[in-house]
């Protein structure tokens, strides 16, 4: 139940949902207000073309997290390669089953290029969502052992979140000694999955994928696409973690 709350809330709170419940608000005042409820309309209508350019979803990206790939002298230092997990596609019909989702995928690929690059040890966390049959840690195992051909050392299956990632692994990682790791997630949740792993205990080298890029480079970036709009989700889903870290 608890949950189900959480993911209805999280929904109604983030977009697409928000802004059209604020229109959906305006349309409602427009015989008792028109003024207010058209300036309500207008309101809802700019945050949606907005949100939906890829400008500015770079940018609360960056805002969110980090535009900075990792620092290859930092990188030097690392003792293990952690990967966050970032979602599953459950029961794919082509793979037969549970398959990585895009940002595991993303997150997958770059780690496995990091572990052929300097030969650290991997360990990837992240436990086994809703409708799922496997946790996300053993796919991305399997993938990476059988697609990468990056063998995977530590296999942590029992997170639900940022927050129990960083403590599962701390509890697998301290007692060997290794502290200091490379952690792989993405450009928009760089600051809010270091702050945890860093309170786990850990020394974190942030090893960013698909960094976000803020500027204007072409006509497209100024436009509405759908793409933009899902790195607008990110990046305010990240800033609603950071606030709620705060407060807690």
């Amino acid at each position: 139940m608890g949950t189900s709350v959480y993911q209805i809330a999280k929904t109604l709170v983030l977009p697409p949902a928000s802004p059209l419940i604020v229109a959906a608000i305006g349309i409602a005042m427009m015989r008792r207000w028109p003024a207010g409820a058209r300036a309500i309309l207008g309101v809802a209508w700019l945050v949606m073309f907005a949100l939906c350019t890829p400008v500015v979803a770079a940018w609360l990206q960056v805002v969110a997290g980090t535009e900075r790939p990792v620092d290859a002298a930092e990188l030097k230092s690392a003792q293990a390669i952690v990967i966050l997990a970032g979602g599953l596609r459950t029961d794919a019909p082509e793979y037969g089953g549970d398959t990585l989702g895009t940002l595991t995928l993303e997150r997958t690929r770059y780690g496995a290029r990091l572990a052929r690059s300097t030969g650290l040890p991997v360990l990837v966390t992240g436990g086994r969502p809703p409708f799922a049959t496997r946790a996300e840690a053993e796919v991305m195992r399997d993938a990476l052992e059988q697609e990468f051909g990056v063998p995977v050392r530590w296999v942590e299956t029992a997170s639900r979140d940022t927050r129990s990632n960083a403590r599962n692994s701390a509890a697998i990682l301290l007692p060997l000694q290794i502290k200091r790791i490379a952690l792989v997630m993405h450009g928009f949740d760089v600051e809010r999955a270091v702050a945890e792993f860093r309170a786990a205990g850990f020394e974190v080298i942030p090893a960013p994928t698909s960094l976000p890029r803020p500027r204007v480079e072409a006509f497209g970036d100024v436009l509405p696409q759908a793409a933009a709009l899902q790195g607008s989700y990110y990046a305010l889903y990240e800033l609603a973690g950071l606030m709620v870290r705060e407060v807690r």
